[in-house]
């Protein structure tokens, strides 16, 4: 199974439209938090056929309207700030922030630890797992990323638009 994992949109909305163009042959998606404003997670379900599983960041400041277009859209999981979730027999945690999912890679309970915040494109092996930062969709420092992980292999891709 081929999960992108996609962070910090921040609202370009042009930038999420080009990373939406990449995700042919993706089954599921996971984002970690700092949509900003709904509209932006509207048109990634709109865009993204799967299922997507969010989490909230420290930007995300219309919780209630963010609930709303996540219920709506039929095909978006809200988990609040923190997902445990098993995909393609492998155990995923998603959440906002490093400081979470540093502590969570080094527990041993899962094989891939998603987050952003930072806007730092990371992927760091902890005992057996990976922790996974895909940076940030946004390109506030640059590099506009995302990652696509690989259920079967354990591989990450790097992407960029």
């Amino acid at each position: 199974m081929r999960i992108a994992v996609l962070s910090d949109i921040h609202d370009n909305i042009w930038k999420l439209e080009e990373v939406l163009k990449g995700l042919e042959g993706v089954e599921a998606l996971l984002f970690c938090g700092d949509f900003c404003a709904p509209f932006s997670l509207k048109m990634l379900a709109d865009g993204f056929p799967g299922p997507i599983h969010v989490v909230f960041g420290n930007n995300d400041g219309d919780q209630f309207l963010l609930t709303r277009v996540a219920t709506g859209a039929g095909n978006v999981t809200l988990h609040g700030h923190f997902a445990d979730l098993t995909l393609g027999d492998r155990r995923i945690a998603v959440t906002h922030y490093p400081e979470i999912g540093r502590p969570l890679a080094a527990s041993g309970q899962y094989d891939l630890v998603c987050h952003g915040h930072d806007h730092q494109y990371e992927v760091e092996r902890v005992g057996e797992a990976l922790r996974l930062n895909p940076g940030e969709v946004m390109g506030r420092f640059g590099a506009s990323t995302y990652a696509i992980y690989d259920t079967e292999t354990g591989d990450v891709q790097r992407h960029q638009v």
